[in-house]
């Protein structure tokens, strides 16, 4: 996968205020109620990141979780980043 320009990235994140991108990564920190939430949310990423053969660098602190999206390959953002973010989110919106 080609990687994506800064401006393609910016556009695409327009919808997406709680991810930003900085040192070409996507990135996000999200907060949830427990960490019984925040592991449920973590669990059903997992299982969208193997449908999109694609794995975020993550981490989990109680109820905090925090994910970096990038596409190592590439050397930065692409395509493959912008879809599992958008996956991402509609997990997290259905955990609310």
């Amino acid at each position: 996968m080609k990687k994506l320009s800064y401006d393609a990235i910016e556009k695409q994140l327009l919808g997406y205020p709680d991810w930003e991108y900085r040192d070409d990564c996507l990135t996000t920190l999200f907060e949830f109620e427990n960490f019984k939430d925040a592991f449920g949310a973590m669990t059903r990423i997992a299982f969208e990141c193997e449908a999109h053969n694609h794995h975020p660098d993550w981490s989990n602190s109680y109820n905090k979780l925090s994910i970096t999206l990038t596409t190592h390959d590439a050397g930065g953002v692409t395509q493959k980043d912008i879809d599992l973010m958008v996956a991402i989110e509609q997990i997290v919106e259905e955990e609310d």
